[in-house]
This record gives C-alpha cells, structure tokens and sequence, in this order.
C-alpha cells in the first residue's frame, strides 16, 4: 500500500464492518429499528453498508447531508429543525427525486413554511422533536408535542411519523451507571409525552433516539423503538473512555496520520497535523503509534501539533509517520475529503466523504 500524504484520515475498513455488524446484531435482537447517524461519516458508501447489514436508513444532521446521501440508504431522516422558505423549498425537492424522507419539526412556523411546497403525490415525513431538558431544539412540553402532532394529522400533505428524543449531553458521562441514572432522569419527560399523545388519540408510530453512548440503556428502557447510533462505526477517544456497555466494544477504525516535520528540540518533535486536522471541542487527540508510548499532543496551531516525549525517550526521525486517534470523530471527518482504506481484500484505495462542509456553494435541488 502506497502511504497517502498527511495530514489524513485512515480508515480500517474491516474493522468498520465488524463494528456495523456489532450495532445492527443488537438492534435486531432486542427488536429494535436501526437508524445510523450519518453527521458521523458523511459517506455514501458507509451508508450503502449499514444499509445493507440491516439499517432501515439512515439520520442526517443538514439539508446538505440529506441530499448529498439521498439514495445510499433506503430512507433520511433529518434530525436537526430547519426554518425558512428556502428549506422548505430544498425539502420538497427532495420529495421530487422521490428520496423517502422525515424531519423534525419543533414548531408550527416551518409547517406554515411548507404551505404550497410539497408535491401532492409525496407527503412529508413529520418527527416531532422533544426537549429531553438540553434547552437546544425540541417542544418544551407535552402539550405541545400534542398540538403539533394535531396539526400534522390534519394535512394531506404531511405524514405523522412519530417523535424524537435525543438526549446529546448524557452520551459521554464515563460510567454506565451514571449515565443510566441520568437516561432514567430525562425518560421521565418522554414517558409523559408518549402518555399525552396516546391520550389524544396520537400514539407516535416511531419514538426514535439515542445515541453510541446510551444505545444499550435506550434498549433496556423500552421507550424508544428506533435507535440514533453514530460513532459506534468509528469509535474516538472521548466514546474510548466511556464504558458502553449494549452492543460494545465497538474497534477503533478511524485514525489520523500525520509526520514528524520538525525535530529540533530535546523532549518534543512537531507534527503536520493541527486544528485543520483535528477537532479541538473534545481535547486532545491520543497518540497511537509511532513514538514511544505515554507521548502527549498538543495544538499549536492551524497546520502544526506538538507532541511531548516521555523522559529519556528516544527522538524520533523528521518524516517518521504518526499514527492519533481523534478526540471526536464527527467534526475531525468534516475537515477531510478522503477515507484512505486499509482492509483484505480492499478493490477501493479510498471513499470520499460526500458530504462534509454546509453546501453553500451549489443552489438546492
């Protein structure tokens, strides 16, 4: 295999599909719909294969995820509100390539938004989102989970598909135990939506959420019947230092290559691989190979990072090739273009990572 330059993404393509392989088993014996995140990989070739071990679709976090992967999987799911007439124009030019797609709606001003978009032939899927308690997106109470779903039930043009429950700030709490106590907290809110909704004649057909971190918990609560899993596929170092439980231990597929570029000082050498390489929200990324054990990184600029010896180790060479795993693997993909592949029996050297960046720079449809 040809070593890509660096900075750059490596992707183990074998230890992808076993982690796949891993959530969908689980999904399928607890009885459960499996529906990856995409926001995670941006991929139409990954989607292709959670599709293909079981995936019923797949989430996506933007309009431009939604129509860059339309297609790759049997149906999209767009879990982030969007506003506006704009959107709601790219929305139902999606129905017109005939992509099977839902989103979420936390207000009646985007079904108003959608008067007079949608094709007559091709009704909207509608997610009421709740507020778990984050105060980021959703209804703020079950009343008015219940005036939504009204509101969606009387339109031709729109399909009630259920509710979402994401619960994004309890998925790297480190211990199982803590981070089931906090599920259990939050699910007291769900289980009062679900129980006004069915009271009004509205039980939601889909209760879907969840995340890597709470899979297993979601799975044993018995609220949700549709799962929200992403980093599971690649895993990082902030889900690395959780205990998982569920489905887990899920591989490390996903690493960042750099090279040493500067080596002029005792006790630390520069590397190629900075804050356009690495996500920075999450901490440090964690060295894997390539220089002596217990070396720390650092950032230290846009195109440079620093990685900080143990004592007496040894200086590694200029153009020796470091191996890091990122501290969260969703945003550091964003910086990339490219999955070089390693793997048996690999026929690609690499995927591209369709989806990255926000599409401002093409017209919708």
């Amino acid at each position: 295999m040809t070593l890509p330059p660096t900075p750059c993404l490596v992707l183990d393509r074998d230890a992808l599909d076993r982690n796949i392989a891993r959530m969908a088993a689980f999904a399928k014996v607890r009885g459960l719909r499996l529906r990856p995140h995409a926001k995670t990989h941006k991929s139409r070739a990954i989607a292709a294969r959670q599709a293909k071990a079981g995936a019923v679709g797949i989430c996506c976090a933007t309009l431009w995820e939604a129509e860059q992967l339309a297609g790759a999987a049997p149906s999209i799911l767009l879990t982030s509100p969007v506003a506006g007439a704009a959107s709601a124009a790219r929305i139902a030019a999606l129905l017109r390539r005939q992509v099977a797609l839902s989103v979420v709606v936390d207000h009646p001003a985007f079904l108003a938004a959608l008067d007079g978009q949608l094709p007559a032939d091709a009704p909207l899927g509608i997610v009421i989102d709740i507020d778990p308690g984050m105060g980021r997106s959703g209804v703020a109470a079950p009343q008015d989970a219940v005036a939504l779903a009204r509101a969606v039930s009387a339109r031709p043009d729109l399909r009630y598909d259920g509710i979402q429950f994401y619960c994004g700030s309890e998925q790297h709490i480190p211990t199982l135990a803590a981070r089931k106590d906090a599920i259990a907290a939050r699910n007291l809110r769900l289980a009062e939506t679900i129980a006004a909704l069915a009271a009004a004649g509205l039980p939601p057909p889909v209760v879907t959420g969840g995340g890597t971190g709470t899979h297993g918990i979601d799975a044993d609560a018995g609220l949700l019947t549709e799962l929200q899993p992403g980093s599971y596929i690649f895993m990082d170092q902030d889900y690395g230092a959780c205990e998982l439980g569920g489905a887990g231990p899920f591989e490390t597929a996903l690493q960042v290559h750099a090279t040493v570029v500067s080596a002029n000082h005792a006790g630390w050498v520069t590397i190629d691989a900075g804050i356009k390489a690495l996500a920075t929200d999450s901490g440090q990324p964690l060295v894997t190979s390539g220089i002596s054990a217990g070396s720390a990184y650092r950032f230290t600029g846009d195109e440079f990072g620093r990685l900080d010896l143990p004592a007496d180790a040894p200086q590694p060479m200029v153009g020796s090739r470091i191996v890091l795993t990122a501290s969260h693997c969703d945003p550091t993909v964003n910086l990339h273009d490219i999955y070089h592949l390693t793997g048996a029996a690999l026929t690609e050297a690499s995927w591209p990572i369709d989806a990255r960046g926000h599409g401002d720079r093409v017209s919708p449809g």
